[in-house]
Protein backbone atom coordinates (compact mmCIF):
# COMPACT_ATOMS: atom_id res chain seq x y z
CA UNK A 1 0.00 0.00 0.00
CA UNK A 2 1.65 3.22 -1.19
CA UNK A 3 0.49 6.53 0.27
CA UNK A 4 1.24 10.11 -0.73
CA UNK A 5 0.39 12.74 1.87
CA UNK A 6 -0.07 16.44 1.22
CA UNK A 7 -0.60 19.24 3.70
CA UNK A 8 -1.21 22.77 2.54
CA UNK A 9 -2.26 26.05 4.09
CA UNK A 10 -5.92 26.89 3.64
CA UNK A 11 -5.40 29.12 0.61
CA UNK A 12 -7.48 28.67 -2.57
CA UNK A 13 -4.41 28.83 -4.80
CA UNK A 14 -3.13 25.53 -3.33
CA UNK A 15 -6.23 23.59 -4.47
CA UNK A 16 -4.92 23.48 -8.05
CA UNK A 17 -1.71 21.81 -6.89
CA UNK A 18 -3.68 19.20 -4.94
CA UNK A 19 -5.77 18.45 -8.06
CA UNK A 20 -2.67 18.02 -10.23
CA UNK A 21 -0.93 15.77 -7.70
CA UNK A 22 -4.10 13.67 -7.25
CA UNK A 23 -4.46 13.15 -11.01
CA UNK A 24 -0.79 12.18 -11.39
CA UNK A 25 -0.90 9.71 -8.49
CA UNK A 26 -4.24 8.27 -9.69
CA UNK A 27 -2.79 7.72 -13.18
CA UNK A 28 0.26 5.99 -11.69
CA UNK A 29 -2.02 3.85 -9.48
CA UNK A 30 -3.86 2.54 -12.56
CA UNK A 31 -7.10 4.53 -12.45
CA UNK A 32 -8.76 4.47 -15.88
CA UNK A 33 -7.89 7.50 -18.03
CA UNK A 34 -11.60 8.18 -18.61
CA UNK A 35 -12.07 8.71 -14.86
CA UNK A 36 -9.12 11.05 -14.24
CA UNK A 37 -11.20 14.18 -14.88
CA UNK A 38 -13.66 13.02 -12.24
CA UNK A 39 -10.78 12.47 -9.81
CA UNK A 40 -9.48 15.98 -10.49
CA UNK A 41 -12.90 17.59 -10.08
CA UNK A 42 -13.79 15.65 -6.93
CA UNK A 43 -10.47 16.46 -5.27
CA UNK A 44 -10.86 20.10 -6.26
CA UNK A 45 -14.33 20.25 -4.70
CA UNK A 46 -13.23 18.48 -1.51
CA UNK A 47 -10.14 20.66 -1.09
CA UNK A 48 -12.08 23.86 -1.87
CA UNK A 49 -14.64 22.84 0.75
CA UNK A 50 -11.91 22.22 3.35
CA UNK A 51 -10.21 25.53 2.54
CA UNK A 52 -13.54 27.37 2.85
CA UNK A 53 -14.30 25.73 6.19
CA UNK A 54 -10.85 26.59 7.57
CA UNK A 55 -11.07 30.18 6.41
CA UNK A 56 -14.62 30.75 7.66
CA UNK A 57 -13.74 29.36 11.10
CA UNK A 58 -10.37 31.10 11.41
CA UNK A 59 -8.42 27.85 11.59
CA UNK A 60 -4.76 28.08 10.59
CA UNK A 61 -4.05 24.34 10.63
CA UNK A 62 -3.26 22.89 7.20
CA UNK A 63 -5.70 20.96 5.02
CA UNK A 64 -4.57 17.34 4.64
CA UNK A 65 -4.84 15.07 1.62
CA UNK A 66 -3.88 11.38 1.67
CA UNK A 67 -3.69 9.50 -1.64
CA UNK A 68 -3.54 5.74 -1.12
CA UNK A 69 -2.96 3.00 -3.68
CA UNK A 70 -4.19 -0.46 -2.70
CA UNK A 71 -4.27 -3.60 -4.83
CA UNK A 72 -7.71 -2.94 -6.26
CA UNK A 73 -8.58 0.64 -5.30
CA UNK A 74 -7.19 4.14 -5.27
CA UNK A 75 -8.52 6.29 -2.45
CA UNK A 76 -8.23 9.92 -1.46
CA UNK A 77 -8.99 11.38 1.94
CA UNK A 78 -9.32 15.14 2.30
CA UNK A 79 -9.32 16.28 5.91
CA UNK A 80 -10.13 19.52 7.62
CA UNK A 81 -9.71 20.62 11.25
CA UNK A 82 -13.19 22.04 11.77
CA UNK A 83 -15.07 20.25 14.58
CA UNK A 84 -18.31 18.62 13.52
CA UNK A 85 -21.78 19.93 14.36
CA UNK A 86 -22.66 19.80 18.04
CA UNK A 87 -19.01 19.68 19.13
CA UNK A 88 -17.81 22.36 21.53
CA UNK A 89 -14.77 24.02 19.86
CA UNK A 90 -13.08 24.37 23.27
CA UNK A 91 -13.25 20.59 23.79
CA UNK A 92 -11.81 19.77 20.37
CA UNK A 93 -8.91 22.20 20.52
CA UNK A 94 -10.15 24.17 17.50
CA UNK A 95 -9.56 27.47 19.25
CA UNK A 96 -5.94 26.44 19.88
CA UNK A 97 -5.54 25.48 16.22
CA UNK A 98 -6.82 28.88 15.21
CA UNK A 99 -4.10 30.62 17.16
CA UNK A 100 -6.18 31.03 20.32
CA UNK A 101 -8.28 33.78 18.76
CA UNK A 102 -11.53 32.11 19.80
CA UNK A 103 -12.77 32.27 16.21
CA UNK A 104 -14.12 28.76 16.57
CA UNK A 105 -16.74 30.05 19.02
CA UNK A 106 -18.54 31.83 16.17
CA UNK A 107 -19.28 28.52 14.47
CA UNK A 108 -23.11 28.68 14.45
CA UNK A 109 -23.22 31.95 12.46
CA UNK A 110 -20.47 30.86 10.07
CA UNK A 111 -22.14 27.50 9.64
CA UNK A 112 -25.42 29.07 8.57
CA UNK A 113 -23.67 31.30 6.03
CA UNK A 114 -21.66 28.54 4.36
CA UNK A 115 -24.11 25.67 4.74
CA UNK A 116 -25.56 26.04 1.24
CA UNK A 117 -22.12 26.08 -0.38
CA UNK A 118 -21.06 23.12 1.74
CA UNK A 119 -24.09 21.07 0.72
CA UNK A 120 -23.58 21.98 -2.95
CA UNK A 121 -19.93 20.86 -2.81
CA UNK A 122 -20.91 17.55 -1.23
CA UNK A 123 -23.61 17.06 -3.86
CA UNK A 124 -21.09 17.63 -6.66
CA UNK A 125 -18.65 15.16 -5.08
CA UNK A 126 -21.42 12.56 -4.66
CA UNK A 127 -22.31 12.97 -8.34
CA UNK A 128 -18.70 12.43 -9.42
CA UNK A 129 -17.70 9.57 -7.12
CA UNK A 130 -19.57 6.28 -6.66
CA UNK A 131 -17.74 5.39 -3.43
CA UNK A 132 -17.71 8.42 -1.12
CA UNK A 133 -17.88 8.70 2.67
CA UNK A 134 -18.15 11.88 4.74
CA UNK A 135 -17.20 11.78 8.42
CA UNK A 136 -17.11 14.56 11.00
CA UNK A 137 -16.01 14.58 14.60
CA UNK A 138 -14.26 16.56 17.30
CA UNK A 139 -10.94 16.48 15.42
CA UNK A 140 -12.42 17.66 12.13
CA UNK A 141 -13.99 16.20 9.03
CA UNK A 142 -12.82 13.79 6.34
CA UNK A 143 -14.14 13.12 2.86
CA UNK A 144 -13.00 9.69 1.63
CA UNK A 145 -13.37 8.89 -2.06
CA UNK A 146 -12.22 5.78 -3.93
CA UNK A 147 -12.02 4.46 -7.47
CA UNK A 148 -11.16 1.01 -8.86
CA UNK A 149 -7.74 0.53 -10.42
CA UNK A 150 -6.73 -1.53 -13.45
CA UNK A 151 -5.63 -4.29 -11.02
CA UNK A 152 -9.27 -4.58 -9.90
CA UNK A 153 -10.29 -5.85 -13.31
CA UNK A 154 -9.90 -9.52 -14.13
CA UNK A 155 -6.92 -10.15 -16.35
CA UNK A 156 -6.72 -13.09 -18.77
Amino acid sequence: MATVELRFSAQPEHVRTARLVAAAVARRAGVDEAVLDEVRLAVGEACSRAVGLHRSHGITAPVSVALTEDEKTFSIEVGDSVPGPGVDPAESGASEASGGSGAGAARPDSEADGEGEDEMGLAVISGLVDDVEVRSGAGGGVIRMSWPTADATVRP
